[in-house]
């Protein structure tokens, strides 16, 4: 994998951060929220273009298509062990 940009870096520090604050101002159930509507709007809107230029960024460098996935969730490739490849034997 490829060094990450000073773009790309700034870009994940700023979702960390945000979403630590997010978790940090929500209340539990049943109280009210102490931000207000327009700025959760806000907020979703940052998260939604931190994500689009991670993925530009991403597609630029050749890695686009990655995506998250569950260690149980089957997967399209198979990992096939080099000890197990090797030329078939010949039957007399």
């Amino acid at each position: 994998m490829s060094e990450l940009s000073t773009e790309q870096q700034i870009l994940i520090a700023m979702r960390k951060t945000l979403a630590a604050i997010i978790k940090d101002v929500t209340p539990p159930p049943g109280m009210k929220h102490p931000l207000s509507e327009r700025t959760i709007e806000d907020v979703r809107q940052c998260f939604s273009l931190i994500s689009a230029r991670e993925k530009d960024l991403a597609e630029a460098q050749g890695r686009g298509g990655e995506r998250p996935y569950y260690a149980d969730e089957p997967q399209a490739a198979q990992v096939v062990p080099i000890a197990g490849i090797g030329r078939a034997k010949k039957k007399d």
